[in-house]
């Protein structure tokens, strides 16, 4: 199993003069460690309820483009990217600029969206749910024809595109890794099976991802998809691991291993978040790898 970071949070000690100087040695460190991703969250404003709105929040792509300066190995996602942020050809555009300044190490994590506080707060629009599940699929078609070589138009409900060219091309082929997030049934789901090369469930308890991950392998077979080629991913936040309980980690990991996980990705939060990355190094990669 491999051990990915999430970086949530950009409230550290210093303030906004040392943001760049400590989130270079944080995925410095984390990519020492042998962590085989590095996400940040894609949001304009911080997430009520989980931290104080006022809090740094930097933007995504500019961020992952800065990090990817500063590492060589691991992969470079948001963990995601909502559909409403970004016109679906200007997406498709960023994240093959970003694989090929991080030579090939790009993915695209994508979800329906849901902060409907800093969409008010910022002016951009934000449709009711079903549109906004309707423009993520139309958003995953027009990024698919942007990374493939039909530069045609796109004509679609909610985007006309004249011509996709993209230039340059992304490093990777066919193209970069398609992560989708969420744990919805009806909808995310079967996106999953149709569209995404990994899912990313969130994992509260493995009961539930134990049942989510056979709705997932029901959608691939309705779909005629290979269920096992589908990447699993989890963001893991077990109790286990917020008080520093590393054996009780890699034990929760076993679990998971076991019902086809392939990468668990973790938040190292608060002012000792290098700390934390440093002891995954020691206590949890080696363990994890060999699962």
């Amino acid at each position: 199993m491999d051990i990915g970071i999430h970086i949530p949070s950009f409230a550290w000690p210093g303030g906004p003069p040392r943001i760049a100087p400590d989130l270079a040695r944080l995925v410095e460190t984390a990519e020492e460690a042998g962590c085989y991703s590095v996400s940040v969250m894609d949001h304009y404003f911080q997430m009520q309820g989980f931290l104080p709105v006022e809090d740094p929040m930097l933007e995504a792509y500019a961020t992952l483009g800065f990090l990817a300066a500063h590492t060589s190995t691991v992969r470079l996602r948001t963990l995601v990217s909502g559909v409403t942020y970004r016109h679906p050809g200007l997406l498709a555009k960023i994240v093959s600029t970003l694989d090929v300044l991080s030579r090939g190490r790009a993915e695209l994590g994508i979800g329906a969206a849901w902060h409907e506080r800093e969409h008010r707060g910022l002016g951009v629009e934000f449709p009711p749910v079903a549109e906004r599940f309707r423009r993520l699929e139309e958003t995953l078609r027009v990024c698919l024809q942007m990374w493939s070589d039909d530069n045609g138009p796109f004509e679609g409900r909610y985007y006309q595109l004249s011509e996709t060219l993209c230039s340059p091309r992304p490093l990777q082929a066919p193209h970069p890794p398609i992560m989708i997030g969420g744990l919805g049934e009806q909808k995310t789901l079967r996106l999953v099976a149709r569209y995404a090369d990994a899912c990313n469930l969130t994992a509260r308890d493995i009961s539930i991802v134990t049942h989510k991950l056979e709705v997932l392998r029901g959608h691939c077979e309705r779909e005629g998809r290979d269920y096992a080629s589908i990447r699993k991913t989890i963001l893991y936040s077990g109790a286990a691991f917020a008080r520093g309980d590393y054996e009780a980690v890699v034990e929760d990991l076993r679990e998971y291993a076991a019902l086809g996980v392939q990468e668990a990705i973790v938040m190292p939060i608060g002012p000792h978040a290098l700390d934390i990355v440093k002891r995954l190094g020691t206590q949890i990669i080696p363990q994890a790898t060999a699962l």
